[in-house]
């Protein structure tokens, strides 16, 4: 089997499990809230998090 096929078997599982996973949220009104996430984190972490992303941003503004 060429493994073109196997990759295009893999990422389209993978598609079908995100599209049934996005159906079941919805039949269910599950709200899924990213931010939801953070608020349960001590202080440490979040700080950890915002010093993260606010480093990536700035690597990201300054290509060379």
């Amino acid at each position: 089997m060429p493994i073109w096929i196997v990759f295009a078997r893999i990422i389209g599982g993978l598609l079908g499990f995100g599209a049934l996973a996005d159906y079941i949220a919805k039949k269910r009104s599950i709200e899924l809230d990213p931010e939801e996430g953070i608020k349960n984190a001590s202080d440490a972490e979040q700080i950890y998090v915002e010093n993260y992303l606010y480093q990536t941003k700035e690597n990201n503004n300054h290509f060379q």
